[in-house]
Parts: C-alpha cells; sequence; structure tokens
C-alpha cells in the first residue's frame, strides 16, 4: 500500500516482520567530486547551499578519499570518478539506488543532475558486471530523487517518502514499485526542505533519527516515531542543519555522520544510539557538506 494516511500506514506497518530483506547494504559505492564547485540549479531549492561560499577542490577531494577509506573498513566500498559538468556527483544516492537484483535510475529535477544518470561505466558496472536489472524511472512524470527523497526500511520493506520539489506523489508511487514495498507513507516536507534523508534515518531497521522541524505536519512525526519507539533521537532545528539527521548504518553496529553532526549530537542522544547498539562514527566533510549535502548523500548502498 502507498497511502498519506498515518493511520491506515500504521496498521499495516506494524504487522510487518523484519524479514523483507538484509537491514543494511552488502556493499556502497561513491563517485568522486573532482572538479567540486556549487551547482547553481540545486541552490535554487537546497537551502543547506550558499552560493557565496568559496569552494577548495583539493580539500574536498582530500575528505572524499577518507571517507572511502574509513567505509572500506566496514563493508567493501568502490568509488567512481567524477567529473566537472556533473558538480553534484558527489551524492549519488540521489540518482543511483539498488534492491536485490535491480539498479533504479531517478527522475532528477535539475538537468545539472540528470546528466549523471547517462553515465554508462556505472549503469554497466551494475547491468553487466553484477547481472542487475535496471529499472529506468527517467521517463515516468512524477519527480524522484531516489534515497534522497524516499527514507527505506530495508528489514521491514517501509518506505518514507517526503514530499515537495525533489518528489512528488507520482514519483513516490513509482519508487514504491521499483523497490518492491510493502507500505510506503507520503508527506509534505516542511517549506525550504529538499530531501528527507536530511530530516530523519532509519538506522538497521530497529532506530530513528527524526527532526520534527523538517516536516509539515506534526502528526506525521509522532505516527513514525511511534513506529519505532523506544530507540528514537529527535533532533533540533539546529542538530538538523548540522546534517546529522544525514546519517546511516552500513552494519547493524555502527552509524555513521561527519563530524559536524557528531558534534551537534548530545550526551543524552549519543547514549541512546549506543544503548541501541550503535557506535558513532564520524568523518571530516565540511568541504563537501558546502554543496547542501553530507555523509549519507554520498553514499549509494548495493544490495
Amino acid at each position: 500500500m502507498i497511502t498519506r494516511d498515518p493511520t491506515a500506514f500504521l496498521s499495516v506497518a506494524r504487522q510487518c516482520a523484519p524479514d523483507f530483506g538484509p537491514a543494511c547494504a552488502k556493499a556502497a559505492f561513491l563517485v568522486a567530486p573532482e572538479g567540486f564547485a556549487l551547482a547553481e540549479q540545486s541552490a535554487s531549492d537546497n537551502r543547506y547551499m550558499d552560493l557565496g561560499l568559496q569552494t577548495n577542490a583539493a580539500r574536498a577531494l582530500d575528505q572524499h578519499r577518507e571517507l572511502h577509506k574509513r567505509l572500506s573498513s566496514s563493508l567493501p566500498t568502490i568509488c567512481f570518478p567524477g567529473a566537472a559538468d556533473t558538480p553534484d556527483a558527489q551524492f549519488p544516492n540521489n540518482v543511483f539506488a539498488t534492491a536485490p537484483g535491480r539498479l533504479i535510475l531517478g527522475h532528477m529535477r535539475h538537468e545539472v543532475r540528470q546528466r549523471e544518470a547517462r553515465r554508462e561505466d556505472i549503469r554497466g558496472f551494475f547491468t553487466d558486471a553484477l547481472s542487475y536489472r535496471e529499472i529506468d524511472l527517467r521517463q515516468q512524470p512524477g519527480v524522484c530523487e531516489l534515497t534522497g527523497s524516499l527514507i527505506i526500511d530495508r528489514a521491514r520493506g517501509l518506505g518514507f517518502a517526503g514530499l515537495g520539489e525533489r518528489c512528488d506523489e507520482a514519483g513516490a508511487a513509482a519508487m514504491h514499485d521499483a523497490f518492491g514495498l510493502r507500505a510506503t507513507l507520503m508527506f509534505d516536507l516542511a517549506p525550504g526542505e529538499y530531501h528527507t534523508n536530511v530530516v530523519m534515518s532509519v538506522l538497521a531497521g530497529r532506530a530513528l533519527v527524526i527532526c520534527p522541524d523538517g516536516f509539515a505536519d506534526a502528526g506525521t512525526v509522532a505516527a513514525i516515531a511511534g513506529l519505532y519507539a523506544p530507540v528514537v533521537v529527535e533532533l533540533a532545528a539546529a542538530q538538523k542543519a548540522a546534517f546529522a539527521g544525514n546519517c546511516i548504518a552500513l552494519s547493524q553496529d555502527a552509524v555513521w555522520m561527519s563530524v559536524r553532526a557528531d558534534a551537534a549530537l548530545s550526551i543524552a542522544q549519543r547514549t541512546r544510539l549506543g544503548d541501541a547498539g550503535f557506535v558513532v562514527h564520524a568523518v571530516e566533510l565540511d568541504e563537501i557538506e558546502k554543496a547542501g549535502g553530507s555523509l549519507r548523500c554520498c553514499v549509494a548502498e548495493i544490495y
């Protein structure tokens, strides 16, 4: 089912056992920030970008290499080269996503990001080397920026689709079908929010990080939090702005975020994550964060 009704969604979601698939990815891929710069098109609807900031391409590359190195200690991680004509390519999870045996291509809102899905090397890696079937959502009418717009509880097959400039109802429905989800809840993001993965994250199917400030309706927040209680970390607006919501669990015992996000967490929030079995791993990404995304945006999961 796919619905805007939190009550209807919860009635199904609470019956979903954690047997849909692995809660965490088996591998990941990155795209290097070569020719790192701020994309004007993306800045038009991304409040986390400031075109007035100066960028340092060499520093962005260094931080990205360290991210690759650190992630590789947790799970197999490969990195494709970037290009100057795709300045947002270091955030591949919006354009490419996977489900077992499937590569999904998203329908990006901005043309500068639509170029990324034309890459034959990334697509060929999945279709030719891994024999994944390609599901191309670029021609369907809805805008859908994949796991930027759609948070997925992979263990239970549940989706949380935040609607706004980067995802509409038609796009959410297309992603629901492409991932083969059991149930998806659609909801409006707060005005000015561009991606759901900045305002919430489901960690290994058993914990929730969420910022109420990022949602248009408080009832939606309460419904989602109720599903994952008591392991819920509620973020303040300033913590969201530090990208604390843009985190990801790549194993059952580790959550990854940027150094800036980690520094924003309170002792109580860190304790709650620890009590749930998660160790926080932080990587310095302040240069890359100038482009309006953080660690989770950099990681495209392979299932």
